[in-house]
């Protein structure tokens, strides 16, 4: 309670609907990026998702876990998206061509002698695009990859500072 009486709102409660809303949003978009704007993702862009759903089960988590516990999922939340904020630097480093992919499906094989057979069966099982080849938004000279990092920062300063204000109203 505060001076005038009313109730403060639960910070855990509002950063796991946070988490939730933002996982659902990103995921969203990459199906639209997908499915409607025909735009094909390369391995990479399908690490980048993983992140986002595990926040949406976090999220959840935070939501309905008692209120003494549920701080414990915000901070498991706050690391999901500093790795989802890392894949995302990861894959721009790769779409300018500062480093390599580590993923093996974002390159071609390299095959040496031996047959035809030998040859199809290094192939990769299913086509995909160049991880080094980013997808413009509209085309904005920032990569989709840029953009979701993007939005992952500014869902991780909104979190981390609702974190902390969390902390202090427990304290």
């Amino acid at each position: 309670m505060t001076l005038t009486g009313t109730k403060q709102p639960d910070m855990t409660r509002i950063l796991g609907g946070l988490f939730v809303l933002a996982g659902v949003l990103a995921l969203g978009t990459a199906w639209f990026a997908e499915h409607r704007l025909l735009l094909a993702p390369c391995e990479l862009c399908l690490w980048e998702r993983r992140p986002w759903r595990v926040l949406i089960g976090i999220g959840a988590l935070t939501l309905l876990l008692p209120r003494r516990y549920a701080r414990y999922p915000v901070f498991a939340g706050l690391l999901c998206l500093a790795v989802s904020i890392g894949l995302a630097v990861l894959h721009a480093g790769v779409e300018h061509k500062f480093w390599p992919s580590p993923a093996p499906e974002c390159r071609a094989p390299v095959f040496h002698g031996g047959s035809f057979k030998d040859w199809m069966a290094a192939m990769p099982s299913r086509p995909n695009k160049p991880c080094d080849s980013p997808d413009y938004l509209f085309g904005l000279p920032i990569s989709m990859t840029e953009t979701g990092g993007l939005y992952a920062v500014v869902v991780f300063v909104v979190a981390s500072l609702g974190s902390v204000r969390m902390l202090r109203s427990r304290g």
